[in-house]
């Protein structure tokens, strides 16, 4: 008998794990396919409740973020931005948007830092960090002799 509820016991926790991950995935799904047909505040929802599941939840950040990028809502693109990439350090795109914002504010010594970062974890978008640096050169002030 006590072996029995123990079964019982384990496939009701295995399964109610199951379900959270399985809760967390869709959340994100439907929260990108609404953030590509430009519902904002929905996707905002459902990117939150997968967050909720999911607190480690990478990429919910990253879209939070651009979602907040849309409003322009900088501080709050630049929190999940960092979130992001507490969770997942070597993520080019949110490293990307962070020195985009670096470059919007003028913080040089940023911008040099996350593109000595990005340098060396970049698959897909390293030829941004060129244009990216290229940008910093041209906006830096000029030393006069």
């Amino acid at each position: 008998m006590i072996r029995l509820n123990t079964i019982i016991i384990s496939i009701i926790i295995t399964f109610g794990f199951f379900n959270i991950s399985f809760s967390s995935e869709n959340f994100f799904k439907e929260g990108v396919k609404l953030f590509e047909k430009k519902k904002y505040k929905d996707a905002k929802f459902f990117l939150e409740r997968s967050i909720v599941f999911d607190p480690k939840h990478a990429n919910s950040y990253l879209y939070l973020a651009k979602i907040y990028k849309k409003e322009e809502d900088q501080k709050n693109e630049e929190k999940n931005l960092e979130t992001t990439l507490l969770i997942d350090p070597s993520n080019e795109e949110a490293i990307l948007m962070l020195m985009e914002i670096g470059i919007k504010n003028t913080n040089y010594s940023k911008v040099k830092e996350l593109s000595g970062t990005f340098t060396k974890v970049c698959k897909k978008l390293c030829e941004k960090n060129e244009k990216i640096l290229e940008d910093l050169k041209n906006l830096e002030p000029k030393n006069e002799s």
